[in-house]
């Protein structure tokens, strides 16, 4: 445990010193078009996978990339962690996003947010919220951009029973493309609110994309099954291994 302590505190130090680094090499992109911006944010996504696998022995294997599909789409993921927030934007095409609106008065990096075109929303705004998320969304991905979204709204333990919002359902039918369901076990290593960062295998399942044109419960109960189903096999292969 003393071992993993160290490592755990090498590594969340180096992370926020690495984060301040590709913050000053992102600070040109302000006046260069948003794929330069998220060709850093790819190149920060990348040097945390490597910090990861060099300081706390932890291992990051995708499966299924070759599952994403080319235009307009929904990618509804698992969330157990930071991590994914980070890494999954490198796989998709111009990517965008929910967040807390908060989370734009950040100094600099909220400015960024602004500049990748990404979604903020005030959540104690409650349905007004959702529904001028589900237009925006809506406007974007019709303009050929993939929206990442989290369907349970938040991080959620490792086991913690699944809590899914009819957000995603709602963009779904308001987009008309193909939602693609991704399954992970990140939670098991890098624990959301945690500062233990654990050894393993961090697995990432792309699974098959959900054609549009489904009533909306019928989508939310596929997407809800194939996700969880998924993810307790990634959660027991990591457990087993």
């Amino acid at each position: 445990m003393a071992v993993i302590f160290f490592r755990s505190l090498v590594f969340n130090i180096l992370f926020y010193v690495v984060f301040l680094f590709w913050v000053v090499v992102a600070l040109p992109t302000f006046v260069m078009p948003r794929a330069a911006l998220l060709r850093v944010a790819d190149w920060w996504a990348q040097s945390n996978i490597l910090l990861m696998r060099l300081i706390c022995n932890i291992k990051v294997e995708f499966r299924g990339v070759e599952k994403i599909p080319k235009g307009p789409l929904i990618v509804a993921a698992k969330h157990q962690s930071m991590w994914e927030t980070i890494s999954l934007l490198r796989f998709f095409e111009a990517p965008f996003f929910v967040l807390k609106r908060e989370l734009k008065f950040i100094p600099i990096f909220g400015l960024f947010l602004i500049k990748a075109n990404m979604i903020a929303i005030d959540r104690s705004a409650g349905g007004r919220a959702l529904l001028a998320m589900v237009r925006r969304a809506a406007r974007e991905v019709r303009e050929g951009r993939q929206f990442v979204i989290f369907p349970e709204g938040t991080r959620r333990p490792v086991g913690a029973p699944p809590q899914y919002k009819t957000g995603v359902g709602q963009i779904y039918l308001a987009c008309g493309v193909s939602c693609l369901p991704v399954a992970l076990n990140s939670g098991l290593f890098y624990k959301r609110r945690g500062f233990l960062r654990r050894p393993g295998t961090v697995l990432i399942e792309i699974l098959p994309a959900i054609a549009p044109g489904l009533e909306r419960h019928a989508m939310m109960e596929k997407l809800r099954t194939e996700i969880e189903t998924a993810t307790a096999r990634l959660v027991a292969e990591a457990r087993a291994s």
